[in-house]
């Protein structure tokens, strides 16, 4: 398949306690179309937008509950191919960052949480996956195919504007 990126700009990423019902415009969520699709996480990249010294404590995290009614999205925020004729997708993977419901994040002591904190006054961080080494998300359900990049308050993060993207390939 074709490698998508999947990019909200100039959003404030307030900081949110895990296990809450996060508040739409502050984080960036992606799921699988059904309950069997797979999808590699193979790059994540937070650019701070920060007007003085801000600790953001980025996370990236399986969901605990999922989105009701995710909303499509609109600019300046974009999910597309890499390749511009990119064959369309048979089932198309969604991302959103507002919902009738928010998600939650999970706070289970027994899944993955990928770290991304960092100092939002100009300071940028860049995850990407080393071959084999990538986030594999699995269907649209809880903690195996709904993920969320959040600013975590449980994580030590405060309130930071933000640019990211999160690059990954469905299958």
């Amino acid at each position: 398949m074709a490698k998508r990126l999947f990019t909200a700009q100039a959003q404030s990423f307030t900081a949110q306690a895990t296990a809450a019902t996060l508040t739409n415009a502050t984080y960036m969520g992606i799921q699988g179309g059904n309950s069997t699709q797979v999808v590699d996480i193979l790059e994540i990249l937070i650019s701070g937008f920060a007007s003085a010294s801000t600790v953001a404590g980025f996370t990236f995290s399986p969901a605990s509950t999922t989105p009701t009614t995710p909303t499509a999205l609109a600019s300046p925020n974009s999910d597309g191919p890499l390749v511009a004729n990119a064959t369309a997708l048979s089932t198309v993977v969604t991302t959103y960052v507002a919902a009738g419901t928010g998600p939650q994040a999970s706070n289970s002591a027994t899944v993955a949480k990928l770290n991304l904190g960092m100092n939002a006054f100009g300071g940028i961080i860049r995850w990407n996956a080393a071959p084999t080494q990538q986030i594999q998300s699995i269907g649209n359900a809880t903690t195996t195919g709904s993920w969320l990049l959040f600013n975590s308050s449980t994580g030590g993060g405060t309130t930071a504007s933000a640019n990211a993207h999160i690059m990954y390939e469905p299958y």
